[in-house]
């Protein structure tokens, strides 16, 4: 499993992983699996997208912003 960071790519309006300087996953669409590390274990989630300025936003993971957050996926 690769790791890296969650991003938001302004270009494309989506979500994407940063695995490294130019290292990048190519942006995340719903439904699209990975694990989030939150406290001190990984979590499985995925990724989706709510309308009404629910914006994106990961299944099972409360938090306010999802730029920054470990994740690892194959």
């Amino acid at each position: 499993m690769k790791q890296g960071v969650l991003v938001y790519d302004q270009r494309t309006e989506r979500m994407d992983v940063r695995f490294g300087l130019e290292d990048y996953y190519g942006g995340l669409h719903c439904g699209t699996c990975m694990e989030v590390f939150v406290g001190s274990r990984w979590k499985p989630t995925r990724i989706e997208y709510g309308h009404n300025d629910t914006g994106w936003y990961l299944v099972g993971v409360p938090t306010d912003s999802l730029i920054g957050l470990r994740v690892r996926m194959s």
